[in-house]
């Protein structure tokens, strides 16, 4: 693997003091082939594939995702918590680790926080694309919410 260092060394000797692909490649111990690839790319950091793999979780992630949203309805007493959650999973065949469960937990959390406040910035861009004509009909039925709040606190 090529780190920053060594690419800033291998930009600097062919650029600057205009050293060879093949003695640099010498020099460092390297394939020309990569020495030529960097050099052509351009690239100030070295850049690699992201990786994908399985995990153990991924064929119960649907069922555990529609618990959480199930329990994220409920009062906090009546919730199940993850490591129950995590029990009911190994009752089913999952094999993995509760780690893995609680870091799915922690990013569906973050998801759902991040639809939430979506949501209510669409909401407050509506607002925002309300007219003059509108604030004044919203402005009287506020009016008129009021004034009936305060008949019926008055009468007796």
């Amino acid at each position: 693997m090529i780190d920053v260092a060594l690419l800033g060394i291998i930009r600097r000797w062919y650029i600057r003091d205009r050293i060879s692909i093949r003695e640099i490649s010498r020099r460092l111990d390297i394939s020309r082939n990569t020495v030529r690839r960097y050099i052509r790319s351009g690239a100030i950091e070295p850049s690699y594939p992201s990786r994908q793999s399985s995990s153990a979780l991924d064929e119960f992630a649907p069922r555990l995702s529609a618990w959480l949203s199930a329990e994220a309805v409920k009062s906090r007493k009546q919730r199940r918590t993850l490591k129950q959650m995590f029990l009911d999973l190994r009752e089913l065949g999952y094999e993995g680790s509760y780690d893995r469960v609680a870091a799915f937990g922690r990013q569906w959390k973050v998801g759902q926080m991040e639809r939430v406040n979506s949501a209510s910035k669409s909401t407050l861009m509506r607002f925002n694309r309300l007219t003059i004509a509108d604030y004044s009909r919203i402005r009287r039925v506020i009016t008129l919410y009021n004034f009936s709040i305060k008949f019926f606190a008055c009468s007796p």
